[in-house]
């Protein structure tokens, strides 16, 4: 990777993109990104305004997910009368690594960090739910190859 960043997290936007690849094993947390903002106050941005990346890669150190939940939804019929209400399901860790493969072409709504080590995922699966992923990690890394215009 030509650009690598540590403990950047705050200098990207990370809500609406495309997740490419998904991993967790042995304390880290790797996330692959594409259509990732990079703002101007980032250290390795040396131009003046907002710009993006695709295969951007977040690695959250010493993390360890909290919780990873299926969203839960209500079906509705054509004249508004509830059919089917779904609860929301926490996902057992013994599942993770076959649940995740549903966020692998899917979108990432939010990826936020909600306190210094806490970072929050709101991924819309091809499996046509939403999952709530909350990781705790010591930092983050966050490392890509190039810099794109940004269409805003």
């Amino acid at each position: 990777m030509n650009y690598t960043t540590i403990n950047e997290f705050d200098n990207f936007i990370f809500s609406e993109v495309h997740v490419s690849d998904v991993k967790y094993s042995g304390g880290v947390f790797t996330i692959v990104l594409d259509d990732v903002k990079i703002l101007s106050e980032n250290s390795k941005n040396r131009d003046i305004r907002t710009m993006r990346t695709n295969g951007l890669v977040l690695k959250l150190q010493n993390a360890e997910i909290i919780s990873l939940v299926k969203e839960g939804y209500k079906t509705y019929d054509a004249d508004g009368n509830l059919m089917r209400e779904d609860e929301d399901t926490a996902i057992e860790e013994a599942d993770y690594t076959e649940t995740m493969n549903y966020f692998l072409d899917g979108y990432a709504f939010v990826i936020e960090k909600s306190s210094d080590n806490e970072y929050i995922f709101v991924i819309d699966g091809t499996d046509e739910h939403t999952y709530n992923v909350v990781v705790t990690a010591d930092g983050d890394s966050e490392e890509w190859d190039r810099f794109m215009n940004s269409e805003e």
